[in-house]
């Protein structure tokens, strides 16, 4: 069995551990947190993240990044987004030459625009050594060994597959593509979809508003990651489509959860304050909007859920102007 390493033990890294260690893999789990790994590898439980969830002995966790690097053949990288920078800059040079690495992350970078893959490759990462991660994939659901799939997206098919082999299990199955723009994209914008179905439902409204902020979402964010260069079958696949019905509907993403609670009429600051992980939407919905109006993308979905976030709309005006940019009509 070959070395792994995830880097972060919240509830993603955690569980994507298990599905690796389910895999086969020697996994070897990085915790910012003393007492978190000490958990892990005593209890072989993370019960902050993933409560009622047994991890499998496969699993070694540590705060030494340098130990959990070392001799890995894979990496992969499961921190919040704006901090990916900040912690490459302190242990990317320990990343072994040869690993592949792995995005886990689904956000953009504030300062920059810049996906978390082209962060990477920032930090003299090859692009072929480049893979991207994503799907419909709540972490308590596949934790509790429920079946779901995913993508793994790179450059290289040689990596996607050395990737998706790694990480397909009996319950979970990983599948391939190229294109880490629509795969990347799926997975951040998304989330902003999710926000506003959330905000809708925190309000009151039923399943036909839901439906329509969906399907109209869906044109929204493909017509965003097809400007920058993603491919349209990319959109209605796991990483598009997959990934937004999951996240929407569901209890367990904390985008919903975020958009419910402004929906209920919870501040911004509130809705931080109450969430224990960050939701990706409530800090790239800004970031998103620039690099749209950059190639003059219309979003009257995310720009409706912006201006909810920072408390300029009254949430129960939002769903009028949520699916469409006029009173003229349009084609769908």
């Amino acid at each position: 069995m070959s070395k792994v390493a995830v880097i972060g033990a919240g509830s993603w890294g955690t569980t994507f551990s298990k599905v690796l260690a389910d895999g086969g893999s020697d996994v070897m789990l990085w915790s910012r947190r003393e007492e978190v790994a000490s958990e892990i590898n005593n209890s072989h439980r993370n019960a902050g993240y993933l409560p009622g969830v047994n991890l499998p002995a496969g699993i070694v966790a540590s705060t030494d990044i340098e130990k959990v690097l070392a001799g890995a053949s894979q990496v992969y990288i499961s921190v919040p987004s704006q901090s990916l920078r900040s912690n490459l800059e302190q242990w990317g040079k320990l990343i072994p030459k040869e690993s592949i690495v792995v995005s886990l992350m689904k956000g953009v970078e504030q300062k920059t625009g810049l996906r978390m893959s082209q962060v990477i490759a920032q930090h003299g990462i090859g692009e072929d050594r480049v893979v991207v991660i994503s799907g419909p994939n709540l972490a308590l659901e596949i934790a509790a060994e429920q079946p779901a799939a995913s993508v793994a997206a790179s450059s290289s098919t040689d990596s996607a597959m050395a990737v998706a082999k790694a990480s397909t299990n009996s319950y979970f199955t990983t599948f391939t593509n190229n294109d880490v723009i629509g795969t990347e994209f799926g997975g951040i914008l998304k989330n902003l979809i999710a926000v506003a179905i959330g905000i809708v439902n925190g309000v009151g409204y039923g399943q036909n508003t839901k439906a329509s902020i969906m399907t109209r979402g869906l044109s929204e964010i493909s017509r965003f990651a097809e400007a920058f260069g993603a491919k349209p079958e990319t959109m209605v696949g796991l990483a598009g489509l997959g990934d937004l019905i999951a996240t929407s509907e569901s209890p367990l993403s904390r985008n919903h959860k975020a958009g419910e609670m402004l929906g209920q009429g919870f501040s911004k600051k509130e809705v931080l304050e109450k969430l224990s992980q960050t939701a990706e939407a409530l800090v790239s919905v800004s970031t998103v909007l620039e690099l749209a109006r950059d190639k003059n993308i219309a979003m009257p979905i995310v720009e409706q859920v912006e201006l909810v976030i920072e408390g300029k709309m009254n949430p129960k005006d939002i769903a009028p102007h949520l699916t469409h940019m006029s009173d003229t009509p349009q084609g769908e």
